[in-house]
């Protein structure tokens, strides 16, 4: 098929690459526009855009589809599909009905679960023993369209964002595969009133951690919130990230450390910290970060 692709961090890369792989022709690629970042602000561009470039596809990056003149643009590559995942732009009604087969989204949730922005922390966030991927018919509402596929995947009970990202993203990216080459005999099917739950954006105050909440529900926060924005504690001054933890048995005041091996009490049960990050420091695993920060039994965070 004619694709024009949408998209823009790195959970997108993955699925551009399997749809060239899969012998679809890319019109076109569609990303946010370069930002600034890092030192110097110099301007960087997103994942997508620099992957598209390196396999000589045209690249376009509007910092708004609302005008008519981008309408037209996009109207004039004939796609028979456009494929959306983490784009980041609103697509008005014009750039949906442009496509022969209009615009299907990839959705990192199983829809009507966590409709918005963030749907992966959400899930790992709420204790959801499972998770997956829709292929969405886009319509103008918030991931609001039927779904043409879906696939459903366990979350593991220690697994963080980040894995669980990278998994979803190959799904991702094989589902929409299927998708494009079953399009003209697959049925939509129209979400359900019931079950239906947001993702709204992560707000980095959120990311405090509060020892007296039940350990269950701080080892989901640690894992839910890795690597960005990371959850936190503070110890004499310094902002030390958790990215990583456990459910282990313990007892103590909130905020103990029980033992050697970073084993914490909370409000009810106890988490174990597995990867930490000191400010201005990489992340490392809890032997590594204890040469450097010892926390000895009997210390509060």
């Amino acid at each position: 098929m004619r694709v024009v692709f949408m998209g823009t961090p790195e959970f997108s890369v993955p699925v551009l690459e399997a749809l060239v792989e899969a012998g679809h022709e890319i019109a076109a690629v569609y990303c946010q526009p370069p930002r600034r970042s890092g030192r110097g602000k110099k301007e960087r561009p997103t994942p997508v855009h620099a992957r598209a470039l390196e396999m000589g596809l045209d690249v376009r990056h509007p910092v708004s589809l609302k005008g008519v003149e981008e309408q037209a643009e996009f109207a004039a590559l004939g796609a028979d599909v456009a494929v959306v995942v983490a784009y980041g732009l609103l697509l008005p009604q014009p750039v949906l009905d442009a496509p022969k087969y209009g615009c299907l989204n990839i959705h990192a949730s199983l829809l009507p679960r966590w409709r918005g922005a963030a749907p992966i922390h959400r899930a790992i966030m709420a204790g959801d023993a499972q998770t997956g991927v829709c292929i969405m018919q886009m319509e103008a509402g918030l991931d609001t369209g039927p779904v043409l596929l879906r696939k459903t995947t366990e979350i593991g009970t220690e697994e963080v964002t980040s894995e669980l990202h990278d998994r979803l993203s190959e799904m991702g990216a094989a589902l929409i595969v299927e998708a494009l080459e079953r399009l003209p005999e697959l049925t939509p099917q129209k979400q359900p009133a019931d079950g239906v739950t947001y993702a709204h954006k992560i707000d980095k105050a959120e990311a405090a951690i509060d020892w007296q909440a039940p350990a269950a529900e701080v080892d989901r926060k640690i894992r839910g919130l890795s690597p960005f924005p990371g959850a936190f504690v503070e110890i004499e001054g310094v902002r030390i990230k958790l990215l990583g933890s456990r459910l282990v048995e313990g007892n103590g005041v909130p905020g103990e450390i029980l033992d050697d091996r970073l084993t914490v009490a909370c409000g009810s049960g106890a988490v174990q910290l597995l990867r930490l990050q000191r400010a201005g420091k990489g992340a490392q695993d809890a032997t590594e970060f204890l040469r450097g920060m010892p926390l000895p039994k009997g210390t509060r965070l």
